[in-house]
């Protein structure tokens, strides 16, 4: 009794934990997550690409600022996209699914036939020139259309979520079956595939990925997973011994098998370059505009091998602080994911996030040697037009169904901003739908009675009192009867 009173009251809990756990709590936490990890990610995206750019930019045009004003004026566009994005509701986002898918299918189709045919027309030693159709032309896996220049794969990343989201969503639980999924949606995916693996295989296995995060929100059965996985096997080999394209393809493969084996100064130059900008930069790097290997010497440093060029000037704390951006971020997609209620917004949201992690860990897996080398950027921080843009605007996307989830909503529309906040950023996301027989009463009111119940109750009210009435007559017919059984045992013995 004594230890029990010397106690020290227990209270609620304190400390760094607690406290992220109450920021956690918040209803637009979900929000200010993905707005702060995007943000971040954005401008280390930028002081990188100043970084890896402005030695070879001074060179060629005796400005140094000549890379990154054009990497800024693309995120410009990218932060349009992105509050154009963070606007619409989900039915235009279904609503342009369609459309989508079939333009970016055109364009790659276009690129593939273009590349391909210029190819032929040139002899086996000779360059390669694009054919011209009027202001359109093909090069590698650029759809030029007059002065701008596209890379369809991006685009057909943000289309393969809307389309592939909103058939799953309308087909609903049917898709445990197997027809569902084979009318229309493998037929589609997998002819998309192919069209952006021919050019571009970084893209396809992250598109393949993207698509095996859509499925697993859905709920489609393992077992169908196992069969996916072994004819996408079967297509990466058929696409790595590709006409024309197996020979790099095949270099990189080696290499990442077998580096003790490569030639550092042929097939396995970038590779080893790559590893040693790594390595010089130690825990806390050599500071940033200080990297060496950025003079020339590391192919592609400001866009496939920029996570490199920040290990190298950034160090190991420099790493640490990008792979935790994309951590929160990871966890914000998939927490969005799990909190909002309409199907569509849960399988866009899944599928953006899985898209980002897949693209992040190909890139980084590339640099250090746990993957091989595949070409794709670093999300919002590679030097690249296409695929900022398209980043953001599937941002944006997650921002606007992160306002979407249930207690986002009630708590703008109990506070709702001022209308010109609402004007210039976005308009009040809709109001969730009661749940069923989980209507809450408002404070200071009592619960008003049922009436239907309550006329159960008046017509139920008079059988009870006629039961109850009934009772004394009946137990006083059974101690009669009871009386009467031993006379009529009597008069049976007589």
């Amino acid at each position: 009794m004594a230890d029990t009173l010397s106690r020290p009251p227990t209270g609620p809990a304190s400390g760094p934990v607690a406290a992220l756990h109450g920021l956690l709590k918040r209803p637009l936490a979900s929000y200010y997550l993905l707005l702060a990890s995007v943000g971040l990610l954005l401008l280390v995206g930028l002081v990188m690409v100043f970084s890896a750019t402005s030695l070879s930019a001074f060179a060629a045009s005796g400005n140094a600022f000549t890379t990154v004003l054009r990497q800024g004026m693309w995120a410009l566009i990218g932060l349009v996209a992105f509050w154009f994005c963070q606007r619409l509701p989900a039915r235009t986002f279904r609503g342009i699914a369609g459309p989508s898918m079939a333009l970016a299918m055109g364009m790659m189709a276009l690129v593939d036939v273009l590349g391909f045919a210029a190819s032929l027309r040139a002899g086996p030693d000779e360059e390669v020139v694009p054919i011209q159709l009027g202001p359109v032309y093909a090069s590698e896996l650029w759809l030029h259309l007059g002065p701008v220049q596209v890379q369809p794969a991006e685009l057909a990343k943000i289309a393969l979520v809307l389309w592939g989201a909103d058939l799953l969503a309308r087909k609903g639980p049917t898709i445990a079956h197997w027809r569902e999924l084979v009318n229309p949606l493998f037929p589609v995916v997998g002819v998309l595939l192919l069209l952006v693996g021919y050019n571009d295989l970084g893209s396809m296995l992250c598109l393949l990925v993207l698509f095996v995060g859509l499925l697993w929100a859905a709920g489609v059965r393992l077992r169908i997973f196992a069969v996916m996985g072994a004819v996408a096997l079967a297509g990466i080999g058929a696409l790595i011994l590709a006409p024309q394209r197996a020979s790099y393809r095949l270099e990189r493969l080696t290499v990442f098998a077998d580096p003790g084996n490569a030639d550092p100064s042929n097939e396995g130059y970038q590779y080893f370059q790559g590893l040693y900008a790594v390595a010089n930069g130690g825990w806390f790097g050599v500071g940033l505009g200080e990297g060496h290997l950025k003079w020339g010497r590391l192919p592609n440093g400001h866009n496939d091998f920029i996570f490199a060029i920040l290990a190298e000037e950034l160090g190991v704390v420099g790493c640490v602080v990008v792979l935790g951006l994309f951590a929160v971020l990871a966890y914000t997609g998939y927490r969005i994911a799990r909190r909002v209620a309409d199907p569509f917004r849960r399988l866009v949201a899944a599928a953006i996030t899985t898209w980002f992690v897949a693209q992040a860990v190909i890139n980084i897996g590339g640099v250090v040697g746990l993957v091989p080398i595949t070409g794709l950027p670093l999300p919002f921080i590679s030097d690249g037009g296409s695929a900022l843009v398209v980043a953001l605007a599937a941002a944006g996307i997650l921002t606007s169904f992160a306002r979407a989830e249930p207690d986002a909503a009630r708590a703008l529309h109990a506070r709702p901003p001022r209308k010109w906040v609402r004007v210039l950023w976005a308009p009040l996301p809709p109001l969730p739908r009661p749940e069923p027989h989980r209507a809450e009463q408002p404070r200071g009111e009592r619960a008003r009675p049922d009436p239907s119940r309550s006329d159960s109750a008046r017509s139920e009210s008079p059988r009870s009192e006629s039961s109850r009435s009934e009772s004394p007559r009946s137990e006083s017919s059974r101690s009669e009867s009871s009386r009467s059984e031993p006379k009529s045992t009597e008069g049976r013995r007589r």
